[in-house]
């Protein structure tokens, strides 16, 4: 039933005259019915208001607690290399070329524990180069002469060099006679390790 129906019903009303209508009181009453039967149009013609939407926004989820980092592995040492020269008693002064070339052949196996060997060398070698070192009085090298390069394993060659180079220096040679020198003769294994012959 609509708003108008509903108050036509509440209450009956009562038939006016045309000369009452056309009275000035009628007039006045007419409009005032007129004022409030428009109003009740205009509200029942206006349907049930929207809420008026929320101003709060619903809250972000929380962020979740951060985890603790692992604790990293401890960083290992790096491994010694094996061209590493280990420390070294400084040489004793020699007076002979035999002093020379035993303390020579001891600091070469001393500065080169990587690559040499002191067992029994076989009876098939890899490479033989001869070397002869000249020094200065101090025993610190000078130049280095090939003697006999080996045919096969080249290589071998600056093998023993690099090992004198670790060796020195040999003492001080300046209470022996001249010429400061001395030779080695590399005997070189499959392996590439060398056992100086002076100590053979």
């Amino acid at each position: 039933m609509s708003c108008i129906e509903q108050h036509r019903g509440a209450a009956p009303r009562k038939a006016v005259s045309s000369s009452a209508a056309l009275s000035p009181r009628a007039g006045r009453s007419g409009l005032g019915l007129i004022a409030v039967l428009a109003g009740l149009v205009a509200g029942c013609s206006s349907g049930p208001r929207a809420p008026a939407p929320s101003s709060s926004q619903p809250s972000a989820p929380a962020a979740a607690p951060a985890q603790p980092a692992s604790p990293s592995a401890p960083a290992q040492p790096a491994p010694p290399t094996e061209s590493a020269k280990p420390a070294l008693p400084p040489p004793a002064p020699v007076r002979s070329h035999d002093e020379l070339r035993k303390q020579a052949a001891q600091r070469l196996v001393a500065a080169n524990p990587h690559m040499t060997y002191m067992g029994q060398v076989p009876p098939v070698l890899l490479a033989i180069p001869v070397l002869e070192v000249e020094l200065n009085r101090d025993g610190h090298i000078k130049r280095i002469h090939v003697l006999r390069r080996p045919g096969q394993a080249p290589d071998t060659v600056q093998l023993a060099i690099d090992a004198l180079h670790r060796a020195a220096p040999f003492g001080n040679v300046s209470r022996m006679p001249e010429p400061w020198k001395f030779s080695e003769t590399f005997l070189f294994n499959d392996d590439r390790h060398f056992k100086p012959r002076t100590l053979d």
